[in-house]
């Protein structure tokens, strides 16, 4: 449905985790309509539950009175065994919760998130040199056959 496409970019991504996400009824319809942005977003841990702030989900066109506020932080679910690990890799090494991308699956809202640590620039242009490197490879492989 939506995905972080800056999040692979500005950060080294170490570990992925699958996360069910609490949503209200005109926020699963502006879901499955598509009418997501991850932009900006990012997790923060509170009183032991994980939340994800800074996710837009569009207000749905049909909602009327009920319609959901976009910009509010929405509970993530996960295993309290995967909540501590987090909370661990948070404290101890630094790390960021990014979301890289939300999907339905079996009619649920997940998001996967990514425990990342930020990239300098000088990583960042090495990465667009690889990529560009690799790109320029497979270009030449295929002319060849």
């Amino acid at each position: 449905m939506a995905s972080n496409r800056k999040a692979r970019h500005d950060y080294h991504i170490e570990e992925t985790w699958e996360a069910g996400l609490v949503l209200t009824g005109t926020e699963i319809k502006s879901v499955r309509a598509g009418k997501v942005s991850l932009k900006g977003a990012y997790g923060v841990i509170r009183t032991g539950e994980i939340w994800l702030e800074g996710v837009n989900i569009a207000p749905y066109d049909s909602g009327g009175y009920t319609n959901h506020d976009p910009e509010r932080p929405r509970k993530l679910l996960m295993n309290k065994r995967e909540i501590r690990r987090l909370v661990g890799a948070l404290e101890r090494r630094g790390l960021t919760l990014v979301p890289l991308d939300l999907h339905l699956s079996k009619g649920w809202a997940k998001v996967t998130l990514g425990l990342g640590r930020g990239k300098k620039l000088h990583d960042k242009r090495e990465d667009l040199k690889r990529r560009d490197a690799d790109r320029e490879a497979a270009r030449a492989m295929g002319r060849r056959e």
